[in-house]
């Protein structure tokens, strides 16, 4: 199991147990996090942005063209900004810290 912590809009972080090979938007609801994902996963949206706190964005595969179009059409993008739905957990994410943006705040009921 892989430890990933996630900072929610609230200024809590929740620390959660991953099984290696699933998504970060499957971690994400499989532990009650409340990130949209509208597309179910399938990269068609953009409501499972997350932001990879620096030092983590560089152990990530490189980000694919679809993806970085796909964040293009999100609000807050930052330069370590990445879909939940297209990270997927490997031991050596254990400890990843991510932020869950605001915009989902405001989008659902924390």
């Amino acid at each position: 199991m892989v430890s990933i912590i996630f900072k929610l809009p609230d200024g809590k972080s929740l620390a959660v147990k991953a099984k290696q090979g699933m998504t970060l938007l499957e971690v994400a609801w499989e532990n009650h996090i409340k990130i949209e994902g509208v597309c179910g996963g399938a990269m068609a949206c953009s409501t499972c942005h997350l932001i990879i706190c620096p030092g983590w964005a560089d152990k990530l595969p490189k980000i694919s063209d679809e993806e970085s179009e796909m964040l293009d059409l999100t609000w807050g993008r930052l330069n370590t900004s990445r879909l939940a739905c297209q990270i997927r957990v490997t031991d050596e994410l254990n400890g990843m810290v991510v932020l869950v943006p605001v915009e989902q705040k405001n989008l659902l009921d924390y």
